[in-house]
């Protein structure tokens, strides 16, 4: 697959503000300054399509992404950031909750942890989130230029077991710097949409 054509098309926070045209959907968590913003542009070949927050833990709408005017991207706010107000994390945990428990379109979701350190508190309850719904997942490992390919094999079963991980989940290491680990994303969307245009 190629991205040819990415533009932003809404945010919303009720299902009632979503997409109805019944198009493919796949959704992109991570806890904020994960490098997320940066892994979508990697993948649409833009320098700003998502815009990276100086407030880490400021957007709380999932924001909607058409993708070659076949499938969505659906970013939503980074976790695990202090300063949002307690009723604000309470809100936009009841919004992802409600998104991901109802949304049939949801095909996978992509969970961003990085590479260089353990997963957090928060990334192991997203990772059973996911499982909990049934929604298939793929682990991207961003950051992968800053750790030392001596420490790739380690710091892949630290994040593995940390998650509690079967040994045939898929991880893919990335690097939005380097460019690392956009084709196999890139295969993987394909075989996606693939699969759910023939359904």
């Amino acid at each position: 697959m190629k991205i040819v054509k990415s533009d932003f098309v809404k945010s919303g926070t009720k299902k009632e503000h979503l997409p109805t045209d019944g198009k493919m959907e796949v959704v992109f968590c991570g806890r904020s300054n994960v490098g997320k913003s940066s892994f979508i542009n990697m993948l649409v070949n833009r320098k700003n399509l998502a815009h990276t927050s100086s407030k880490p833990g400021k957007t709380q709408t999932l924001n909607y992404y058409i993708i070659n005017d076949e499938f969505y991207f659906v970013d939503v706010p980074g976790y695990g950031y202090a300063k949002v107000p307690k009723p604000l994390k309470e809100a936009f945990g009841k919004m992802i909750e409600d998104y991901l428990s109802e949304r049939k379109e949801l095909q996978m979701a992509f969970l961003l942890v990085d590479f260089r350190h353990e997963p957090t508190a928060d990334d192991k309850l997203m990772y059973e989130y996911f499982n909990y719904y049934g929604i298939p997942v793929t682990v991207i490992c961003t950051k992968a230029d800053k750790v030392k390919k001596s420490q790739y094999l380690h710091n892949m079963k630290v994040i593995r077991e940390t998650l509690g991980a079967p040994k045939d989940q898929k991880i893919i290491l990335t690097s939005s710097e380097e460019r690392i680990g956009l084709e196999e994303t890139l295969e993987l969307l394909e075989d996606l949409l693939n699969n759910y245009n023939h359904e």
